[in-house]
């Protein structure tokens, strides 16, 4: 007789539902989210087995109950199971009694946690692309506030090297000191100021990461591709983490939204866009250093040249089908720990 706890992870209350796998019963309780709660819950219920869902905190919760040794399996809420139009009735309740029933009958949608590590590496690769996204925004209120007071600035990147940041700053002017007319340039500093100390965090984030990236052994081994650099190797060691787990070049696709949606109604069979599941950040590095690969990669040019058939209006899905076979091309080196061997290309299949 399999003894389940579900556990519902809020942020300030959870509810866990204690299952009987045999009898088909479950026994629910309301705690608080603390480390300590779950130590005694666990302690207490003595289960043959946890159920949590995949969110914000379940690295941490997973840590805390693998340390008992008690098995765990994390579910994937975005399966179609926990969907709204699937779903008659929503609460924590149900959803930790979902959890429970699901898992006895061995139909939970699972998802893997990495290490804590892991988890840390993928935290601050994201944390840099939001620093970047910062930047940019930055930069782009600096230009939108040139053209609302008429002034010109130097197309591209000119405008934001030493030279082009001192003549930004010649036009700036204290805030305390401006006038309401030349408010314009209290904000200009105020900007710049922020874009200063934004473009040191992300300077001190890469040299972290690329730090990080040559200790890796497995990042090195992608760096061999040509066109492909430090970000993405690093992001895709991070997030395939074990490549083992995947059985099939398609099944790391698909982890990562590079399938095409399936439509199915009678005898009609039609694919559709991407899935677009998954890491987003990774998906548009993977599609980025694709279109940079075509200047520098002969395999990647093939397989561009092959899927556009002339047709510029196929751009887009050729360059998809250069992203997806790159990344299997990855996931097939760290697998077995090779590095880049352009093999001739026979099928002329994506």
């Amino acid at each position: 007789m399999m003894r389940i706890l579900a556990i519902d992870l809020g942020k300030n209350n959870r509810v866990a539902c204690i299952y009987d796998a045999a009898g088909g019963s479950g026994e629910f309780r309301t705690f608080l989210t603390a480390a300590d709660a779950i130590c005694d819950l666990v302690t207490t219920v003595a289960p043959d087995r946890v159920v949590i869902e995949i969110c914000p905190i379940a690295g941490w919760v997973g840590d805390l109950v693998s340390s008992t040794g008690v098995e765990l399996q994390v579910a994937n809420t975005s399966a179609p199971a926990w969907r709204w139009s699937n779903t008659k009735r929503k609460s924590d309740h149900d959803d930790a009694l979902r959890l429970a029933q699901l898992s006895a009958l061995n139909q939970l949608p699972q998802v893997a946690v990495p290490p804590r590590p892991t988890r840390q590496w993928r935290a601050m690769i994201r944390y840099r692309h939001h620093l970047v996204g910062r930047r940019t925004q930055i930069r782009n209120h600096i230009r939108a506030l040139f053209d609302r007071e008429d002034l010109s600035l130097p197309t591209g990147g000119l405008c934001w090297t030493q030279g082009g940041i001192a003549a930004l700053g010649a036009r700036a002017q204290s805030l305390d000191d401006v006038n309401m007319i030349e408010l314009w340039r209290g904000e200009l500093e105020c900007e710049l100021q922020a874009l200063c100390a934004v473009e040191d965090l992300v300077t001190r984030v890469e040299k972290k990461l690329d730090d990080l990236e040559q200790q890796q052994e497995r990042c090195q081994q992608l760096r061999t591709i040509p066109g492909v650099g430090p970000r993405l190797a690093e992001i895709v060691v991070a997030v395939l983490d074990d490549p083992k787990r995947f059985r099939t070049g398609n099944q790391v696709a698909c982890y990562v939204g590079l399938t095409p949606r399936q439509y199915q109604s009678g005898d009609n069979d039609r694919q559709g866009r991407i899935s677009r599941q998954r890491n987003s950040l990774l998906r548009a590095m993977l599609v980025e250093v694709s279109w940079v690969s075509l200047r520098y990669n002969a395999w990647a040019r093939t397989i561009y040249e092959r899927v556009r058939r002339g047709s510029p209006a196929r751009k887009k899905i050729a360059i998809i089908a250069v992203a997806r076979r790159l990344l299997v091309r990855c996931w097939a080196m760290l697998r077995d720990g090779t590095i880049w061997s352009p093999a001739p290309i026979a099928s002329p299949t994506v």
